[in-house]
């Protein structure tokens, strides 16, 4: 069975009605993303960042995915697919796909600020947090984010899985933040890539590379129905 690797970003997500950074010109709901979106953000304003995501975390449970989420979990008949997500919403999850690597975190999910491996999921009757939540050790809950200049761990295993595909597609992402943007760099020669995005992406020295200029929902649409054809 042929590996497909998604690599998937704002763009699909805006369709759920999810506000991305770039319609808000580099504003998120009037704040400064390095005020709310960075470790200097957090140890200046902890109540700050903690308000934010609790608001983002209760407009995620009043959306649902969208065409796009769910033209892709239909190539799971004849590939294996891998989706790299780039986003910290679970619509690809509630869509059905079945494995899905987050690589800047996960939106419904606090941690430790002591202990980064103690983890816990929120749900929609309690999606919020507040200053004086602490884990088991005694230490104050954060947003399961990886903000601006902290480490994405995850980007190992997506190299990992980038280096196995047989074709790439890139949804709704400008490829400009890294690490995630390298992933195109690590495709086997010959894989097909696919760019989905209404904007003209550049991007030099790739070779079997087709761009789809159009929103999410319509160019997933697109080549979902070309793979499952050619499978």
């Amino acid at each position: 069975m042929k590996r497909v690797v998604v690599l998937s970003g704002a763009g699909i997500s805006a369709e759920s009605g999810i506000k991305t950074f770039r319609d808000a010109g580099g504003l998120w709901e009037e704040h400064d993303i390095m005020e709310v979106a960075s470790y200097e953000g957090w140890k200046k304003n902890p109540e700050l960042v903690i308000r934010f995501y609790n608001a983002r975390r209760k407009q995620l449970f009043e959306v649902e995915p969208n065409k796009a989420h769910l033209d892709l979990v239909k190539l799971e008949k004849k590939y294996h697919v891998d989706i790299v997500t780039q986003n910290v919403d679970d619509l690809h999850e509630r869509a059905g796909s079945t494995h899905i690597l987050h690589l800047h975190g996960e939106l419904k999910k606090v941690r430790s600020t002591l202990d980064e491996k103690l983890i816990y999921e929120l749900s929609k009757e309690n999606c919020e947090i507040q200053i004086g939540d602490t884990c088991e050790k005694g230490s104050q809950l954060r947003p399961h984010i990886v903000w601006f200049g902290e480490s994405v761990p995850m980007i190992a295993e997506a190299v990992k899985l980038t280096e196995l595909c047989d074709i790439f597609i890139v949804i709704g992402t400008s490829l400009n933040v890294y690490p995630a943007a390298s992933l195109l760099n690590y495709t086997p020669y010959n894989a097909q890539k696919y760019i989905i995005d209404p904007h003209d992406t550049p991007v030099f020295g790739v070779k079997n590379l087709k761009k789809i200029m159009t929103k999410a929902t319509e160019g997933v649409a697109i080549v979902v129905e070309e793979l499952l054809k050619s499978a």
